[in-house]
């Protein structure tokens, strides 16, 4: 359970990892993921689901070292940032690997990004080079870098990748090499931190290094070479690429790489490439349950073991219809942040006496972690059972936000206590609850409503396949809860039937008094729910059912 530390006068209550601490070596990021490799040479590290394109061990360690090495011919520096804007390809790995191998940062991109968005990363992270393939060239040509192009089209006015890597080999060993430390930058992901706006996010060799530690000590000597994980969930972003890719190279397991999610593909994937550890968002486990595509495979062939999720809370009835369909693979969940990646997990190893931690919790802390929950109001730290901002110490916090001093101060305190956003609790066997964002939180009249909390209720209507809940502004309450809710081909129900399916499970003021039907509900590449677009749309006053009781 998680251990209270007494402190002060003003009792401080701060809760620790119930596992022992673990150690971290002081060495670089792919020094760490890419240690004994030599022995796994013919083992393949990455295949792509869709081409079948392959890299072994072997493979990634020579071409992360070519890379390295063309990039100082370069002249990218220690320090400089490189924005790679690829999509989820078998190379992947080696361009992020070979980037700090050189001593650069990597900074990755959407790929589906707008142009100006693309350009506005690189200008915000100060970059000296992008990566990206033939089909987004034409997004980056415009940004006045130069550009490194993967594919086998040859364009004039940028470098080839394969055509770069074969002059490496050309050339000698006479570049001077800087030595990497772990106190250097290797990633600048760019995230919306608690506030919004988009934020370059500054972590070290050792931030990563040090969430590999805690995050796989559970992992016994075992489960090395033997797990095939699923690489869907973009490499773009902080899990993907440290905790699938970076992760299974730790491991020496195998990355079955996917560009996009298509649930034929998707499944077909799982059974041949025979994937074990499948991190996925709900969206896509609500599609396992409700699409009848499912029932054109036979599930027997599976050789799923787990899946995570971790982007999104998972609403407890979804579980339970996961569960039942799919009734040998394990459902766990994780809880993190970009600034911080892993924080909690749901399971341990059993055989080492790691519990498992109860539902609908996102887990207990991992090793070397500390966490405490305050009241946002006044700062005070709270006792168990009681929700609170969740705030976490460990040598896996951000280095700060890039060039911008005053959130960096407003996210890390002096302490250094990284305050999360997110309202969560921990109870009496140290299992940690989130209840919601702070940001996200509905104020109806002075009561705080959980949007994740009425989605999850909604999900269980028979005739609902996917929900939203956002605030809108509201003169007499302030705000109230509004839905968009996607029903079934052929449901019957009006808005107001679920409204008052709603208004039947919960509290007087938690009650839903806006129902959209919509077509789709817009979510990111990790699976989270765009309630901004969401909130523009309800409240440009497109046709809804209101109830003001």
């Amino acid at each position: 359970m998680g251990t209270p530390i007494p402190c002060s006068a003003q009792e401080e209550h701060i809760f620790q990892s119930r596992h022992p601490a673990v150690p971290v070596p002081d060495i670089t990021l792919p020094d760490f993921v890419l240690q004994d490799a030599e022995l796994y040479a013919d083992k393949v590290a990455f295949v792509e689901a869709a081409t079948g394109k392959t890299y072994t061990y072997a493979e990634v360690v020579r071409d992360t070292r070519r890379f390295a090495k063309a990039l100082r011919s370069l002249g990218l520096r220690k320090g400089h940032v490189v924005v790679v804007a690829l999509p989820n390809v078998a190379e992947y790995g080696i361009v992020a690997l070979g980037i700090m191998t050189a001593g650069g940062v990597f900074s990755g991109a959407n790929p589906t990004a707008h142009e100006s968005e693309l350009k506005k990363q690189a200008e915000a992270a100060d970059a000296k080079l992008i990566v990206t393939d033939d089909l987004n060239y034409g997004k980056v040509k415009g940004v006045g870098l130069p550009v490194i192009v993967l594919g086998e089209e040859s364009i004039s006015t940028a470098v080839n990748w394969n055509e770069l890597l074969d002059a490496a080999d050309r050339a000698g060993d006479k570049l001077s090499y800087e030595e990497v430390l772990q106190s250097d930058l290797c990633a600048l992901p760019f995230s919306s931190g608690t506030t919004g706006m988009s934020k370059g996010v500054m972590l070290t060799h050792r931030n990563l290094v040090a969430n590999l530690c805690s995050t796989l000590f559970g992992v016994g000597p075992e489960m090395v070479g033997q797990v095939a994980t699923l690489g869907l969930i973009p490499f773009f972003h902080i899990y993907g690429i440290t905790g699938i890719c970076c992760a299974t190279l730790r491991n020496k397991g195998k990355v079955v790489v996917m560009g996009r999610f298509e649930l034929r593909t998707f499944l077909n994937a799982l059974i041949t490439q025979e994937v074990n550890f499948a991190p996925i968002v709900p969206p896509i486990i609500l599609a396992l349950v409700k699409n009848p595509i499912v029932e054109e495979f036979d599930l027997s062939k599976l050789k799923l073991k787990a899946i995570m999720t971790a982007a999104a809370p998972l609403a407890p009835e979804l579980l339970t219809a996961f569960e039942n369909k799919f009734p040998g693979v394990q459902v766990q969940e994780a809880y993190g942040l970009t600034e911080h990646s892993c924080i909690t997990l749901t399971h341990g190893d059993p055989s080492k006496g790691h519990g498992i931690a109860k539902k609908n919790s996102v887990g207990f802390l991992l090793p070397n972690l500390e966490i405490k929950f305050i009241n946002p109001e006044n700062g005070q730290s709270l006792p168990k059972n009681t929700p609170g901002e969740i705030c976490v110490r460990s040598q896996c916090v951000m280095q700060g936000y890039f060039n911008n001093k005053e959130e960096t101060a407003r996210t890390i305190d002096a302490d250094g206590w990284l305050h999360t956003g997110d309202i969560g609790y921990i109870d009496n066997d140290g299992d940690i609850f989130i209840v919601d964002r702070i940001k996200e939180l509905i104020k109806y009249k002075g009561f705080q409503v959980a949007p994740a909390e009425l989605e999850a209720i909604l999900l269980t209507h028979p005739s609902v396949e996917d929900a939203a809940v956002v605030p809108l502004p509201d003169e007499e309450a302030g705000e109230i809860p509004a839905a968009c809710v996607v029903m079934s081909k052929g449901a019957e129900e009006s808005e107001e039937d679920i409204m008052e399916f709603v208004a039947s499970n919960v509290a007087h003021y938690k009650k839903v008094r806006v129902v959209q039907f919509v077509e789709s509900i817009p979510k990111s590449p990790s699976g989270k729910i765009m309630r901004r677009l969401l909130k523009e749309k309800m409240g440009s006053g497109s046709k809804a059912s209101h109830c003001h009781k």
